[in-house]
């Protein structure tokens, strides 16, 4: 075997040692932030703000969190949904149906109808994601530190029923420098109606 097929061979197999490692933490990692086991869970409440139709804020209110049993959240998501929003997976880029919904109107979270952003905050990132500079109103999201992939992100999720919806990062644009990196399969769109 010469020098250069020598050298091929062992990076290569370094490589594929590499893209199973990848993996098998990116599994570990999404496996901890997933839905906690069925069983019994004490309702705990949650303050969050309610919006209207036309995206006018109507009232904050309290209300219990919305727990439901692993097939519960099957039965009521697509297999993407479920995938992402329960299980903390993330969609391919580019491949939600909301990356380039410029309409007027409210995302809310799909599993719960809580809303989670103004389109007013959208803005094309370029990342193959639904981006915002701002949550709707901070009572409706919350974060989290997630250390899967092998790096610390800070994972966004619907206060109302602990959906995974995506990540915040610090590269946005005015006038809050954040970027909210949202799943398009963990929000629903509504157009604004029009007066």
């Amino acid at each position: 075997m010469n020098d250069f097929s020598r050298r091929a061979f062992i990076f290569g197999g370094a490589a594929a040692a590499s893209a199973v490692v990848f993996a098998t933490v990116n599994k570990m990692g999404a496996d901890a932030l997933a839905d906690p086991p069925d069983g019994d869970v004490k309702p705990l409440k949650v303050t969050v703000v309610e919006f209207g139709e036309d995206g006018k804020r109507l009232r904050s209110i309290e209300r219990d969190k919305i727990i439901k049993s692993k097939d519960e959240w099957k039965k009521l998501l697509s297999a993407d949904s479920y995938q992402v929003t329960r299980r903390a997976a993330t969609e391919a880029p580019e491949s939600g149906e909301l990356v380039h919904e410029h309409h007027a109107g409210i995302f809310r979270c799909v599993c719960c109808e809580n809303a989670l952003f103004d389109s007013k905050t959208k803005f094309e990132s370029g990342t193959g994601w639904p981006s915002f500079w701002e949550a709707i109103a901070k009572e409706n999201v919350y974060e989290r530190l997630d250390a899967s992939l092998g790096q610390v992100r800070r994972e966004v999720k619907c206060t109302l029923c602990d959906a995974h919806l995506g990540h915040l990062f610090s590269d946005g644009p005015d006038p809050t420098g954040l970027r909210y990196c949202m799943n398009s399969v963990a929000l629903r769109f509504y157009e604004r109606k029009s007066a």
